[in-house]
C-alpha cells in the first residue's frame, strides 16, 4: 500500500471512528436512562430476524466512604488521633490512616467510627457515604453476536438504526 492511500484510509477511519464515538455517547445515554426508568436490570440486544447478539446489564455503584471536606476531616483527626496527622509545608492526614478510615466506614454503610477503647460512636466530619462513580452499563456479546451483527450490517438489516454518518461537522 503506499502512504498516499494509508493516509487517506487513516483520515477516513478517523472521522468514522469520531462518529461513532459521538453517536455511542448519546446511545449510552439513552440507553441508561431507559435503564433506570423501566427499573431493569437487563435486556437482550436482538437483531431483526431475533437473533441474540448481546446482553445489555445495568450496574450499580456501591456506595463508600469518602472524604467530602478535607479541612473538616483532618480538624477531626488532629483531636482524635494527632499522631496520624503529618504536619509538613501542607498539613494532611497519613494516607493509610484515611485508606483504613475510610475502608471502615464503607464496611459499616456510615460515616461514623467507634473509638476501640471507649465503643464510643462519633460521626466523622468531613465524610459522607456516597456512591463513588455514577450508574453504568454493560456491552457483553454472546458467542457468535459480532459475526451476526458484521453480516446484519452488511446485508442492510440494520439500516433502520440511526447510525451516525460522516457529515463534516453539519448536523
Amino acid at each position: 500500500m503506499d502512504m498516499q492511500q494509508l493516509a487517506l484510509e487513516s483520515a477516513a477511519l478517523k472521522a468514522l471512528g469520531d462518529a461513532i464515538t459521538e453517536r455511542q455517547k448519546e446511545v449510552r445515554a439513552l440507553m441508561q436512562e431507559a435503564l433506570a426508568t423501566s427499573g431493569a436490570s437487563r435486556v437482550d440486544a436482538l437483531l431483526p430476524n431475533g437473533t441474540k447478539v448481546a446482553t445489555i446489564s445495568r450496574s450499580t455503584p456501591k456506595p463508600a466512604a469518602v472524604v467530602t471536606d478535607p479541612e473538616l476531616y483532618l480538624k477531626w483527626v488532629r483531636e482524635t488521633s494527632p499522631a496520624n496527622v503529618v504536619s509538613r509545608l501542607v498539613t494532611e492526614v497519613r494516607p493509610a490512616y484515611t485508606t483504613a478510615l475510610l475502608a471502615e466506614m464503607t464496611a459499616a454503610g456510615t460515616a461514623e467510627v467507634a473509638d476501640r477503647e471507649t465503643g464510643v460512636v462519633e460521626a466523622v466530619p468531613g465524610v459522607e457515604i456516597r456512591a463513588t462513580r455514577a450508574a453504568g452499563h454493560s456491552v457483553r456479546p454472546v458467542d457468535g453476536g459480532r459475526d451476526a451483527i458484521a453480516e446484519a450490517w452488511r446485508t442492510g438489516a440494520l439500516a433502520h438504526l440511526p447510525l451516525p454518518q460522516i457529515t463534516g461537522g453539519a448536523a
